[in-house]
């Protein structure tokens, strides 16, 4: 019999990705909460001992770093349930949207939250970067005729993205502005509101108010002066 362990954070966007992954696959796994700074566990040390960070999938002792690529390694270790498409060129299109996601939309996310003098330009370039993923989700939907990135099928590019609802309401209190989904991303809207009903995602997401809270207080901790 597998097994499977999972070392994350709940509140981090990349942690949630693994759990739900599995959950969508059926596979039993064990959750270990971690507490990353400064008492991170010797086993997520000894597992990602380059990093040192979250989320690690423990396979039959074997560890598996890095989000997106721990996606892809579930997907191909197990087989029910296909997360990635079939058709090549759509895989390397669900890929280059994931890495758009982590480097660019996290990157504008990261400057709302972290920075001191450089909010409004990460405001500002996620504004932008939710209207280039609004673009890509009505080319991967058909025009907005199938209900996920995946098309007809919540796959991985979906699993990359949909952490990041819970995340929403952070970068609006502390930027102090309103994305305007209804008005400007009604597509994205409407799939964060298809995700949000799937079991997996409902299990794995925090409340946006329990993220916020979690969050704020990281910052009074760190954000000195």
């Amino acid at each position: 019999m597998d097994k499977v362990k999972v070392l994350s954070k709940w509140v981090s966007m990349f942690g949630m990705r693994v759990p739900i992954a599995l959950e969508e696959k059926g596979v039993k796994y064990e959750y270990q909460e971690e507490d990353l700074a400064p008492n991170k566990s010797d086993l997520l040390l000894q597992m990602n001992s380059v990093y040192k960070k979250i989320p690690v999938l423990i396979h039959n002792g074997q560890p598996i770093c890095e989000s997106l690529i721990i996606l892809q390694y579930i997907d191909e270790a197990w087989d029910y349930k296909q997360l990635l498409p079939i058709n090549p060129y759509d895989r390397a299109l669900a890929r280059f949207w994931a890495d758009f996601i982590d480097k660019k939309f996290f990157d504008s996310g990261f400057r709302i939250v972290w920075s001191k003098d450089k909010v409004e330009e990460g405001k500002r370039d996620m504004l932008e970067n939710l209207q280039f993923l609004e673009g890509a989700l009505k080319e991967m939907s058909a025009g907005g005729s199938l209900p996920f990135f995946g098309g007809k099928d919540f796959g991985f590019l979906d699993i990359a993205f949909i952490p990041f609802a819970c995340w929403f309401h952070i970068y609006e209190t502390i930027g102090n502005f309103k994305i305007p989904f209804d008005s400007e991303y009604p597509l994205l809207d409407a799939w964060v509101k298809r995700c949000m009903e799937r079991d997996s995602v409902k299990k794995v997401l925090p409340s946006p108010d329990r993220a916020l809270e979690d969050i704020l207080q990281l910052r009074a901790r760190y954000m000195v002066g």
